[in-house]
């Protein structure tokens, strides 16, 4: 990490207030070894104690990437009975669908796939670019939690068990992206640079997760089991024939651009730190290694300038509307009205423990 990120801090020591934050949060979150193993042997027996009597106990996001698709492996490993629940928003590359399917095929998951109105999610993304502020891909993290959250009310399960881990997906700076669930910060960039209303489009309001429970059905298994990227990787590729995508979340042609091209190229933040800081906090690679690969160039030059051109052409713009995007001047999250204006008050705070002390 550096100061790309405008809010970071080091201690006398040289240590960034990143790693602290993990060495905390691994400490309050992460149970590993034998407690790990018994912990999740419970959780597991849980949920099929919880939805014994349904057609599938549990809902799991699969997106095709590493963290996903081992989630599958391991759920099914466990004897759960997962629906597969993929949200499709016109950017899976074509060997993200390939991975998709054949996982789905050799381990015998049901996939429901959650087809965006693509012309609605255009324009909306097109109205992040317009917005000026790092966080274009808050749309489809949005809708991706919306259509789980939807998804396990229709078919009646109480668990959601995610890839997420504080493993791999610590180091993340808030000026970089933040808003993910705030349904507000989306209506509001929608309001003053999109085409119309979002009718159809997946989400979740304060109510319906912020205070609601259902931010507690949530299951992070990878916290739990001992998670190493690189050996899932290795054990994907053998049992499953699943391919890497050469990057962490390259498996959407959008999200590979916005990570390797627009963030760079616009705001000087460069994801790859945030996702090799992880790493080395896990113990996964050193130092050493992550510097060299922030040398490489996993992301060609060709292979941007394909890919810019295909979003230009995909999202409908012209050569000179997307050069006027890049040079708008940078915004940030605090910009636009949000729930996060809310959130920081007192009142709300006291509000939200009394009604979860209530409901839960």
């Amino acid at each position: 990490m550096d100061t790309s990120d405008p809010d970071i801090a080091f201690d006398a020591q040289g240590i960034c207030n990143h790693c602290h934050t993990y060495d905390t949060a691994i400490r309050r979150y992460v149970i590993t070894g034998e407690a790990g193993k018994r912990y999740t042997l419970a959780l597991v027996d849980k949920i099929k104690r919880t939805g014994a009597k349904k057609p599938y106990d549990c809902l799991i996001g699969l997106s095709g990437g590493v963290d996903s698709t081992y989630v599958a492996y391991k759920v099914k490993q466990y004897g759960l009975r997962p629906l597969a629940l993929h949200l499709d928003n016109g950017w899976d590359s074509e060997l993200a669908v390939k991975n998709i399917e054949n996982v789905c095929n050799k381990l015998n998951i049901d996939l429901h796939t959650t087809v965006l109105d693509w012309e609605e999610f255009r324009e909306l993304q097109i109205a992040f670019l317009r917005a000026a502020t790092p966080d274009a891909e808050i749309p489809s993290d949005h809708a991706i939690t919306a259509s789980a959250v939807h998804s396990a009310r229709q078919i009646g399960v109480s668990f959601i068990i995610t890839g997420n881990n504080l493993r791999t997906e610590t180091h993340v700076p808030r000026a970089w992206s933040q808003g993910h669930l705030d349904w507000r910060y989306i209506r509001s960039v929608n309001k003053a640079h999109g085409s119309g209303p979002l009718r159809s489009f997946p989400h979740l309001g304060m109510l319906d997760f912020h205070l609601h429970p259902w931010n507690k059905k949530f299951v992070n298994i990878l916290n739990y089991i001992d998670y190493s990227k690189k050996n899932a990787i290795t054990l994907l590729e053998k049992e499953l024939g699943w391919k890497y995508y050469g990057g962490k979340h390259y498996e959407s042609i959008y999200t590979r651009w916005y990570q390797g091209f627009y963030l760079p190229q616009k705001f000087g933040y460069d994801k790859r730190r945030s996702h090799l800081s992880s790493l080395i906090c896990s113990g996964e690679i050193t130092r050493q290694e992550a510097l060299q690969t922030m040398q490489d160039t996993e992301y060609s030059v060709t292979l941007q300038k394909q890919d810019t051109a295909y979003v230009i052409k995909k999202l409908g713009l012209s050569e000179d509307e997307f050069q006027a995007i890049m040079h708008l001047p940078k915004k940030k999250y605090s910009d636009y009205r949000s729930y996060g204006q809310i959130y920081r008050t007192r009142l709300f705070g006291l509000l939200r423990k009394f009604y979860r002390a209530v409901h839960l």
